[in-house]
């Protein structure tokens, strides 16, 4: 693996990181009462620990690249999480900005307080599966590649 490819890996995780470490935002004036409110936070507190565990396990393996977070983020929690890449970037009305790292957008559907952890949770569990079948089928086709030489050289 490259070490641009490891960087990028880095960078799109320490985005994540950022997003999901932001404080929720809760309205106390949604909610009925001390009992729900707080109920409420210790479900959102538990989504940043279960990133915690999903992110541990995304970093410290080389299969799970940077394409595989960024194709987990298309198709997981309805792509509403996006990952944005640094350098400018053109957001229509000819407003432009220009970020030098790794950015994370999020669409709310119904609450962001939430849902924005896990969405990120989804992201990278989503990067677990693609990670590790793209890992898969790598093996399996050195695998074959070495099958195929070790043959060859028996019979030359």
């Amino acid at each position: 693996m490259s070490t641009h490819t490891d960087d990028r890996k880095t960078a799109i995780l320490d985005a994540l990181d950022a997003f999901v470490r932001q404080r929720p935002g809760l309205e106390f004036g949604n909610y009925g009462d001390v009992t729900s409110y707080r109920s409420e936070l210790r479900s959102i507190t538990r989504d940043l620990h279960e990133y915690r565990e999903l992110r541990k396990a995304v970093g410290w393996r080389d299969g799970i690249t940077a394409d595989a977070l960024l194709e987990a983020a298309r198709s997981a929690y309805s792509g509403r999480l996006t990952l944005i890449p640094p350098g400018p970037h053109d957001h229509g009305g000819g407003h432009f900005s220009s970020s030098p790292q790794w950015r994370v957008d999020y669409c709310t559907g119904q609450y962001f307080p939430t849902e924005y952890r896990k969405a990120a949770c989804a992201v990278v569990r989503g990067s677990i599966t693609t990670g590790t079948a793209s890992h898969a089928q790598l093996s399996t086709v050195a695998v074959r590649h070495h099958s195929k030489s070790s043959r060859a050289a028996r019979r030359g």
